[in-house]
């Protein structure tokens, strides 16, 4: 008699990096991708002094631990409380026309260190990055660069304060001798370790690295930092980003640049839930902020991925599992209020509210968030675009 083993399902492994992100049913481990990348996470203690040292309520994606990891962001508020100065740098790869709401967190979340810390932005869009990547033409990454800039424009920033760049026009002179400085930095077995790039990658994916590295450094930028070649950097981006500062605060010292700092997001999920991917090929996977009232109360009803019972007696009998449930988690990013939002966790979690309240409360918040961010946008002329994205001094970016 043969006994046959039972077949053991192999878990499915994680993988996160700028150009992928997957994970197995229970979603991205963020616990094991800070010790894989060697982050820290992001304590009560350093929140309070956000708070403390700017004077305002921290963000709620900083309350609410959405904003969870960095690299010596203490180092950073450190310099702030000894009255020094630091800039940020933050960017958007331009692949689409329209951004969901995943895309404006990073934005949210930059305007809000920019009022609180009154300092300057550098913004890359790397038109460059999606041409090499995507199947687009020059031209049209080039346009959907500059389609992009008026949706970063409308979330609120100063342009006295801000230079937003794409790199098909900017990159040049002291940008590109920084760029080669990191790149002769580093081998291609440590690239390809870092990244993961095969053989069969092209080499314009292998050189482009260093492009996304050198914002991190004042003397990319004469215009507004001449003379402040040793000013820190501060970057908040989601941590799928990481790999390329791992790599930028590896070769710094060694060209006599300082290391940058990061604060890093998590992921924000597709309506689908969080083992699924937003995709462009698959609008019902995202809110886009070009959906109508009626479609952003269609997808959220109908694609919504629910942590909710089946019927509603099972629902008032047993309560929602909150921790897959995605209206709350979009809640989580777009309800401002926290009272409101324990209020709604409470009574979704014991079963006093239904999914479809839930459902609804979020269509009403997410359609306010479009909203304001269409009206926004409509504002943004040509002529805005091209003031932000003039290489220019900025003489107030510390007022």
């Amino acid at each position: 008699m043969t006994v046959v083993a039972p077949k053991v399902e192999k878990e499915e492994e994680q993988v996160v990096n700028p150009w992928e992100v997957s994970a197995g049913k229970g979603g991205i481990d963020y616990d094991k991708l800070v010790d894989q990348f060697g982050c820290q996470r992001l304590d009560a203690a350093t929140i309070d002094r956000v708070a403390r040292l700017t004077g305002r309520p921290p963000h709620r994606f900083l309350r609410r631990g959405l904003f969870f990891a960095h690299r010596d962001f203490n180092e950073i508020l450190d310099l702030y409380e000894k009255g020094e100065k630091f800039y940020l740098y933050t960017g958007r790869g331009p692949s689409s026309e329209a951004l969901h709401l995943g895309h404006l967190v990073p934005f949210m979340f930059t305007k809000y260190l920019q009022d609180a810390f009154k300092v300057p932005l550098v913004i890359q869009l790397t038109d460059d990055e999606k041409f090499l990547w995507k199947n687009l033409t020059v031209n049209e990454s080039k346009r959907l660069a500059r389609e992009n800039a008026k949706d970063i424009i409308a979330c609120g920033f100063d342009v006295e304060k801000t230079f937003i760049f794409s790199d098909f026009n900017f990159v040049g002179g002291a940008f590109y001798e920084n760029m080669v400085k990191v790149a002769r930095c580093v081998t291609y077995n440590k690239v390809v370790g870092i990244f993961g790039f095969s053989q069969e990658d092209h080499i314009g994916k292998i050189s482009f690295p260093p492009v996304q590295a050198v914002p991190s450094f004042p003397s990319s930028f004469p215009h507004p930092f001449s003379g402040m070649e040793q000013l820190r950097c501060l970057i908040p981006c989601a941590i799928d980003q990481d790999p390329y500062f791992r790599m930028t605060r590896d070769v710094a010292p060694r060209i006599g640049c300082q290391k940058p700092s990061l604060t890093e997001s998590r992921f924000f999920p597709a309506l689908q839930g969080e083992s699924t991917k937003m995709s462009a090929s698959d609008p019902n996977s995202a809110i886009y902020v070009t959906d109508s009232e009626e479609k952003i109360k269609m997808k959220v009803n109908k694609y919504a991925f629910s942590g909710g019972q089946d019927s509603a007696e099972l629902q008032r009998e047993l309560g929602a599992n909150l921790e897959v449930d995605v209206p709350i988690k979009y809640l989580n990013f777009f309800l401002e209020d926290d009272h409101d939002l324990e209020q709604i966790k409470k009574g979704y979690g014991d079963g006093s509210l239904l999914t479809g309240k839930v459902k609804n409360l979020l269509g009403d918040v997410l359609y306010e968030v479009v909203k304001r961010h269409t009206r926004a946008r409509a504002q943004v002329t040509e002529e805005m675009v091209d003031a932000f994205m003039a290489a220019r001094p900025l003489p107030n970016m510390f007022g």
